[in-house]
């Protein structure tokens, strides 16, 4: 299948292309905290001269418990949101949970992310669709890849054909999650953009009673496994201090491991497009 290309500005997102990133906290926590992890990322990714998608969400609709932290509001976040991105003249990615929220967000959006939990929801893959903007449709923890083409076909019934698709894990047992490495492979096959999301797939769910935990020493790993097999990008979400961190802290990367990170990772991205020159 040829690897279908997805322009996002100046960034082309595409198997066969170098890996593009996208990255930030799991949640707006304070505007300040916020934009002072946006601007210490852009730094980081212009330094490396790699392109960069910050990640933005304002609302965590799926928290473990009724107690936990959901965000500044929606209101707000689109304020807030809309200046940053004018500010530091960022790609932006947003996710969304409802189907009026996509087109709120259209014009600030630059790519609109449906979560893993969502990804079968055909009104908000409608409306997402609609808006005319990328969409990244996470794989849900439950569904087997090839099951992922019928949310493509919902995305491009509506005309949209510019579309990413994320592996973050599937349920294995309770309270775990596995990645099945064919599964790239499989999602691949549909030409479109493949990303990997290596914090949430090291996601151990409601682990913590009333909260998630997880595994962050497997994030690395797994995203150089995934790197190696010629993928669009990698997902990850990071945070200053993730031990204080008021949502995903325990698989989130520490903000001053993103450098490190990405140099590994792009060296492996390297590796694997120089070794495709000799596919068998």
């Amino acid at each position: 299948m040829t690897a279908k290309k997805i322009k996002i500005n100046n960034t082309v997102i595409s198997n066969d292309k170098k890996l593009v990133y996208i990255s930030g906290p799991c949640i707006i926590e304070s505007e300040a905290g916020y934009k002072k992890t946006a601007i210490t990322l852009k730094k980081t990714f212009a330094k490396l001269k790699t392109k960069f998608i910050l990640k933005a969400s304002f609302d965590k609709a799926n928290r473990t418990s009724h107690k936990a932290f959901r965000g500044i509001g929606f209101e707000k976040s689109v304020k807030f949101l809309s200046e940053l991105k004018r500010e530091l003249k960022i790609n932006l990615l947003i996710d969304v949970h409802e189907p009026w929220q996509a087109e709120r967000i259209k014009d600030i959006a630059d790519i609109i992310q449906i979560p893993a939990f969502l990804c079968r929801q055909t009104d908000l893959l409608y409306a997402c669709a609609d808006t005319g903007k990328t969409i990244n449709v996470k794989k849900g923890q439950f569904l087997a890849p090839w099951d992922m083409i019928n949310a493509v076909k919902k995305i491009e019934s509506r005309g949209n054909k510019s579309i990413m698709l994320t592996e973050r894990g599937s349920s294995f047992g309770y309270g775990n999650l596995v990645v099945d490495m064919r599964s790239i492979e499989i999602m691949k096959e549909t030409g479109y953009p493949v990303i990997f999301d290596c914090t949430h797939s090291i996601q151990r769910p409601g682990a913590l009673g009333t909260a998630t935990g997880g595994d962050i020493q497997f994030s690395l790993p797994l995203a150089k496994a995934a790197t190696i097999l010629k993928i669009a990008g990698i997902f990850m979400e990071t945070h200053p201090n993730p031990a204080k961190a008021l949502s995903d802290g325990p698989n989130s990367m520490r903000l001053s491991d993103v450098s490190k990170t990405v140099n590994m990772l792009n060296y492996v991205d390297q590796a694997a497009r120089t070794a495709a020159k000799f596919r068998i």
